[in-house]
């Protein structure tokens, strides 16, 4: 039988054929395209995880009929506000960074073409944006390492499969969160409603040994 790759676990049969199947449905991710009106904003939101790579590719085209190019600013910012990149007068370039914490992460393209009397034709922003596996280039992985074109599909399923082991850790641990923070929700009900029972049954009797003092005060009963 053959020797598994130095240093990696060895992948059965069984294993395999499901990330097979995942990888070919899965399919490269498609650029997103647009249209940026003058004088407009729109951005883009995603959820990534901690530690991921991230790259992208954008272009703005110039409006149809222009005498003047495209004319747009891109910045790329998470939750916080920091920027992690920046571009004044876009018109076509690359972007990568590597995520520090899971975070909601926000692209935005703001046009600079001024708003005429006439119809102002839009330009057309393309973006592909890819992060985790789809971001890394295996074809320079396969140069630097000089692995076989089997052995790159090996380590493109092996970084899949760490992926998705990831995203069900990630999922387990938002699980266990949000059932301490129900389990405490729930602590707290229980005593808040023992306290406020104790709180009537105190007030039902106070009230009985006032009404008690009273009626006798008044010698109604005795």
């Amino acid at each position: 039988p053959p020797l598994p790759l130095p240093g990696r676990p060895r992948l059965g049969r069984a294993p395999l054929l499901p990330l097979l199947l995942l990888l070919l449905l899965a399919g490269p991710a498609r650029p997103i395209s647009f249209q940026l009106p003058g004088k407009a904003r729109k951005c883009l939101r995603e959820e990534i995880h901690r530690d991921t790579l991230v790259t992208g590719e954008y272009e703005i085209g110039a409006p149809p009929g222009s005498s003047t190019g495209p004319s747009a600013n891109l910045k790329i910012t998470d939750s916080a506000g920091h920027i992690l990149y920046a571009k004044e007068d876009a018109t076509k370039g690359k972007f990568a960074f590597t995520t520090e914490d899971y975070d909601m992460f926000e692209a935005c393209f703001e046009s600079k073409l001024p708003v005429g009397t006439g119809r102002m034709p839009d330009q057309l922003v393309t973006l592909d944006m890819k992060h985790g596996v789809e971001a890394k280039n295996y074809e320079e992985i396969a140069k630097v390492e000089k692995l076989k074109p089997l052995e790159v599909e090996l380590r493109r399923l092996e970084d899949l499969s760490e992926s998705i082991v990831n995203d069900f850790a990630y999922m387990k641990k938002r699980e266990e969160e949000m059932r301490d923070t129900n389990e405490s929700t729930n602590t707290r009900v229980l005593y808040f409603s023992i306290f406020s029972m104790c709180c009537l049954i105190g007030l039902a009797t106070w009230q009985v040994f006032y009404l008690r003092r009273f009626f006798k005060a008044k010698k109604l009963i005795e």
